[in-house]
């Protein structure tokens, strides 16, 4: 939902990926973005609606974004895909990060506009993929948000680093970074960012899609 200079970027953006994409806004010429080659579905309409959702293909949409000018607008498509739909891969931009933490309790994953990047919600739409978000100079160690299982919900953070062989950096709990210990537990809606060995990020990502081994 938006086809401004961020929706446009990214629609093509997954389109380039081999995903099917249908892209919403009420501005007709907002399309005007997404240049001659893109080959995606364009529905005029509110974003929020469930008439114009299912027009876009909600009802088998693997994941929604909300990237329009507004929080409220955003905020309440995000939930209507994620509630009345059922998508579960759901993310919605915001203006005002003071509003990050409500909306995490919501379950709704937020990007706040200072911190804005494609890269950002692609991890977010699509967590069968990593991103690195910070590669060593040689090349060899990065840090990366790694999608985690949610059967891992209340194991210590010291079992996932002790399956994936690497090390949590940092969490970022209701829109907030931090520093975890080893005995901090992994909460539902935590996004967690393993620094380790290039050539064991395929293997982590498969390790912590899976449920963790019984105790």
């Amino acid at each position: 939902m938006g086809c401004g200079r961020v929706g446009a970027s990214l629609a093509r953006a997954l389109e380039r990926a081999g995903h099917e994409v249908a892209i919403i806004d009420q501005d007709e010429t907002a399309f005007r973005r997404l240049g001659t080659s893109f080959e995606g579905r364009r529905v005029v309409g509110v974003g929020f609606d469930r008439d114009t959702l299912r027009e876009a293909g909600i009802a088998n949409a693997y994941a929604f974004a909300a990237v329009s000018s507004g929080d409220n607008s955003n905020i309440l498509a995000a939930r209507v895909a994620r509630e009345k739909f059922g998508v579960e891969n759901v993310v919605a931009r915001i203006y005002d990060p003071g509003r990050a933490e409500i909306y995490q309790r919501l379950g709704i994953p937020t990007v706040a506009t200072v911190k804005w990047t494609s890269d950002q919600v692609l991890r977010r739409l699509l967590p069968q993929g990593h991103v690195p978000e910070y590669t060593d100079p040689s090349g060899r160690i990065v840090i990366a948000e790694m999608p985690v299982n949610a059967a891992w919900v209340g194991r210590r953070i010291f079992e996932l680093e002790s399956v994936v062989g690497g090390r949590v950096a940092y969490l970022s709990r209701l829109g907030e970074g931090m520093l975890p210990k080893a005995d901090t537990v992994y909460q539902d809606g935590d996004l967690v960012h393993f620094s380790l060995d290039r050539d064991r990020l395929a293997e982590a990502e498969r390790t912590l899609d899976a449920a963790p081994p019984a105790h």
